[in-house]
């Protein structure tokens, strides 16, 4: 059976842990403040804000992250306790609590994007070692997936948020180029490996 064509990008899912440590799906719960304004998809990149509290990260070429987020949980005055796929924006709760992959040597699947589109583009193996910045696009509301990608543009620059640790040997087309790779966060982005914090 042949590897499924990709559509479109879907964010990152975690898949792994550098250097064959053991991966448990672990998440951390993270607070999200009462009315936040801005969307959050299953598969966006997050960071803390200055009250300690869940945003989306927007940064493409430069980032903060402190993980990927992966759904939320709050309690509906009309519904009670809802677990979702995607925090909807202005959502007004006393308990919105996000689950959030925040291991700083977690491993990523993403979609390889040409660059500021969310067109699927693709990548030769020589970009393994190199960076990339992050594609932000608007996610879906109809099923709570991200649609955040890589640039097909990489570049040597250590200030890129991304870095391309494999490509996946499945998505390769007739030209020999992947259009899905293995990503982590570039050494110094992510806060719990940044002496300065966040």
């Amino acid at each position: 059976m042949a590897y499924p064509t990709i559509e479109g990008p879907y964010g990152l899912i975690p898949i792994n842990l550098i250097g064959g440590q053991v991966f448990a799906s672990a998440t951390r719960q993270i607070p999200i403040g009462s009315g936040s304004a801005t969307s959050i998809f299953f598969g966006d990149v997050v960071k803390l804000n200055s009250s300690g509290t869940l945003d989306k990260d927007v940064g493409t070429s430069a980032a903060t992250p402190v993980g990927v987020f992966l759904g939320c949980s709050f309690t509906d005055p009309t519904f009670g306790k809802t677990f979702r796929q995607y925090y909807p924006a202005s959502t007004v709760a006393a308990d919105i609590v996000a689950y959030v992959q925040d291991d700083p040597d977690c491993l990523f699947k993403v979609a390889v994007t040409t660059a500021g589109t969310s067109t699927i583009g693709g990548v030769t193996r020589v970009v393994v070692g190199e960076n990339s910045a992050l594609i932000q696009t608007a996610g879906n509301t109809l099923n709570g997936d991200s649609r955040v990608s890589i640039s097909a543009t990489t570049a040597t620059a250590s200030t890129l948020p991304i870095r391309i640790i494999d490509v996946i040997a499945e998505t390769a087309n007739a030209s020999g180029s992947f259009t899905e790779v293995v990503v982590k966060w570039n050494h110094g982005m992510h806060p719990y490996y940044n002496p300065t914090g966040v």
